[in-house]
């Protein structure tokens, strides 16, 4: 009884349009595309190892490419010829919708055929088997780093506006480094919430992997999020503790950040969240070496600015810190931008919940500035004698490039060992920068081992 009905049915759907065989077979290879596009882009399959192989030369491939659309062009025509008013509605769905998926493939194909100098002519892996892929991608297991790193042509297949053929998104390089710990951040189910996993990132980024990949998941927010405190009361009032996420902290609130006891996780900037009695003073009020005397190695903000009367305008703050030097400068109608990470403490929520514009930057990478832009730059505490004579060299000359002709940099307290003074200050000395603040301390918590060092020195003009 069963064969008779099956046969039946086969007329039936003959009857129909003969092309939905077609169908069923195209369904096949179909389904043997999109099991490969789980793992792959079909761009991919067209330009990897695996595909150009089976093919001498690069002509091979394009005459391939040619063959493949004719067949799904003529097909598709065929399709176009389907009499609707006969077929069954889930026919008809059937039809359209691989007839649009047959249209991206053609699509795919074109835009390989317009751009022929990405397909390369590539030998059997068996004849070069110990051979390694210089593709980024291939380097890496979890497909949306593969995905991330591989070169997105222009749809419209040709440059944008920018002047760009494709888009070329980039990683840090010590990322193939941390290839274990780079798959495990990027192992997400896409559209659903990221795991807490900041921390993870942030060693990345501290570790060279920066920039880090963007992820196609959301971030986690916290549970209780209420509204900031308004502008006039946020700026030195500590934030709502249900505005962080505490869960990689040792604190677990901004009471116990504020609270003068060991174990908070950090050192750096070891009392900032202590904003009334702390930070209150600072860049206002001096804080003097030995009590009653007059040996300090803090400027004051007015005695800055009347260096410069009226030209600071904007500027960065590259320190660990609650954001308080933006404070102060804010009152004097200075725009800072405070660069820092969560080192122990979440300094970056801190800042952004006083109403100041945290930048989320470690010292590996470049300042996302314009050359010539900036009026001042000020560090604290930061860049002191642990620094690497090369790397500070670097970082000097990335901050002299952002910093306008007659810009002010603020070297805030940098402090070191005594035998390694000279060094330090020949690094200073080589950007010739003029003088305007210069001074030299010693520092007392160290057994008179070592020396605070500040200075604000001026840009000078390079017209040549």
């Amino acid at each position: 009884m069963k064969k008779p009905n099956v046969l039946s049915n086969i007329k039936s759907w003959k009857g129909v349009h003969s092309s939905i065989f077609v169908l069923g077979s195209l369904a096949v290879l179909i389904g043997t595309v999109a099991t490969f596009s789980k793992f792959y882009t079909f761009r991919s399959l067209l330009t990897s190892d695996s595909f150009c192989s089976y093919f001498n030369h690069e002509t091979g491939v394009k005459i391939t490419v040619e063959t493949v659309v004719r067949k799904i062009q003529k097909e598709m025509e065929e399709m176009r010829d389907f009499p609707t008013e006969s077929a069954s509605s889930t026919s008809l769905s059937l039809v359209l919708r691989y007839g649009a998926f047959l249209a991206d493939i053609v699509g795919l194909l074109e835009s390989v055929q317009a751009n022929p100098d990405e397909i390369r002519d590539i030998h059997h892996p068996l004849s070069m088997p110990k051979q390694r892929s210089d593709e980024p991608a291939d380097f890496f297991l979890v497909e949306e780093i593969r995905k991330y790193v591989k070169i997105k042509p222009n749809r419209l297949k040709k440059q944008n506006f920018m002047g760009a053929n494709g888009t070329f998104t980039s990683i840090g390089h010590a990322c193939f480094a941390m290839k274990e710990e780079l798959e495990k951040y990027m192992d997400y189910d896409i559209g659903e919430v990221c795991d807490d996993d900041w921390k993870l990132a942030q060693w990345l980024m501290i570790h060279g992997c920066d920039p880090l990949p963007r992820r196609r998941c959301f971030s986690r927010a916290p549970q209780w999020y209420t509204k900031p405190y308004p502008i006039d009361e946020s700026m030195w009032k500590l934030p709502e503790d249900k505005n962080v996420r505490w869960s990689q902290y040792r604190c677990k609130s901004f009471k116990c950040l504020a609270a003068n006891a060991t174990g908070k996780g950090f050192f750096k900037c070891a009392n900032c969240f202590n904003l009334t009695h702390h930070e209150m003073p600072r860049w206002v009020r001096p804080v003097y070496i030995y009590p009653g005397s007059n040996l300090t190695a803090d400027f004051l903000i007015p005695e800055v600015l009347d260096i410069k009367p009226g030209e600071i305008r904007v500027g960065l703050d590259f320190s660990t810190s609650t954001g308080t030097f933006a404070a102060r400068m804010r009152e004097f109608n200075v725009t800072i931008v405070t660069a820092t990470i969560n080192l122990g403490a979440p300094f970056s929520e801190s800042i952004a919940l006083r109403g100041l514009v945290p930048l989320y930057l470690t010292i590996n990478q470049r300042l996302p500035f314009f050359d010539n832009t900036l009026d001042l730059i000020h560090t604290t505490r930061f860049l002191d004698g642990w620094i690497d004579f090369v790397l500070l060299d670097f970082v000097l000359y990335d901050w002299d490039r952002v910093l306008r002709p007659g810009g002010l940099l603020w070297i805030d307290s940098f402090f070191c060992l005594k035998e390694d003074l000279d060094d330090y200050l020949e690094a200073f000395k080589q950007i010739r920068y003029k003088r305007h603040k210069w001074i030299v301390v010693p520092k007392l918590d160290k057994d008179d081992r070592e020396v605070f060092f500040s200075a604000v020195l001026e840009k000078p003009s390079r017209p040549f």
